[in-house]
Parts: C-alpha cells; structure tokens; sequence
C-alpha cells in the first residue's frame, strides 16, 4: 500500500507556491466526524501554513461523503473560490453501499472537475476498517487532509500559471 511508504504530511520535492492570494471552498462529509473533522483540521492548517488567509477558506459541511459532489458544485457555480477540497470517509462495511458511494463520489467528483474547469480536490478516504482511517487522519501515516490542501494550492498555482493569469511558474 503506497500510504505505508508515506507520510501523508510530509511534503517534498517540487518549491511549493504561496497560497497567499487563494481562496479555497472545502466540503466535509459530517458521516464519520471523527474522521472527517480531522481531515478538515490537516486541511485547514496547511493552507494557513501556506499562507491562506482564514478569511479565504470556506467551509461547508454535508451530510455524507455522497453529497460531496453537489457540495462541492454549489462552491463552484455560487462562489469565487479558486479550488475545492472535498472530505469524506466511506469504511467497508458488511454490504456493497460501500462499493457504490466510493465509485459515484469519485466519478461525480472527477466530472466537476472538468465540467468547471477548476481544481476539486478528492480527499476522500475508503478504508477496510476504522483504524487504517484514523492512521490517515493525523495518525502513524500523517493527514490525508494536509495532502489535500497541498494539492489544491499546488493545482491553483499551475492553472493561474498555465491561464497566463500569474507569471510564476513552480513547476520548472
């Protein structure tokens, strides 16, 4: 498993750009709060490591890791933000739900993307069981959450880069 070869927090490689002038929606799943709400704390705090104003970070919960999808396009077709990061937790239960959620968050997510020519970033764990999810929000493998926000900070910075809207370019 790729996660055991990584600290989920640990960032390297690449210079990573400043967040200082993005504003990030983040969608939290409230269905496995335990989980979810620590991944919103890793999220949160890596981009106001980075520089993101708290002003500039919106925040909305839903009510499960399905509803992150349409969550995430109010942000994109009601706000300004510049990325969306979507949070949610699916553990593998006794039935195939958990089949269907994973496959139509994922595939609904990844279609937001393009559909709104926008970073939405997936951060959404689906784990065999409640420990590997724990060891991924802030435990022995770090918090996919800060994974995130470096991701979307990473992702604004190539499509201002690419768009000609900054001339900064972090990925030389």
């Amino acid at each position: 498993m790729a996660t055991e070869l990584k600290n989920l927090s640990v960032f390297e490689g690449d210079a990573i750009p400043s967040a200082n002038d993005m504003k990030v929606g983040i969608v939290v799943a409230e269905w496995n709060w335990e989980i979810t709400g620590a991944l919103l704390n890793g999220a949160v705090e890596t981009l106001k490591k980075y520089g993101c104003a708290e002003s500039n970070i919106m925040v909305r919960k839903v009510p499960g890791t399905f509803e992150l999808t349409l969550g995430a396009q109010f942000f994109a077709e009601y706000t300004d933000v510049d990325a969306v990061i979507t949070i949610g937790c699916v553990i593998q239960g006794d039935t195939r739900h958990f089949d269907f959620i994973c496959n139509g968050v994922t595939y609904g997510i990844t279609e937001l993307a393009l559909k709104c020519n926008m970073p939405v970033i997936f951060s959404v764990l689906t784990t065999n069981d409640l420990q590997q999810a724990l060891d991924r929000a802030g435990g022995k493998h770090g918090n996919k959450g800060d994974e995130a926000a470096m991701t979307a900070i990473k992702m604004i910075a190539l499509q201002k880069e690419m768009s000609g809207e900054s001339n900064i370019s972090y990925y030389e």
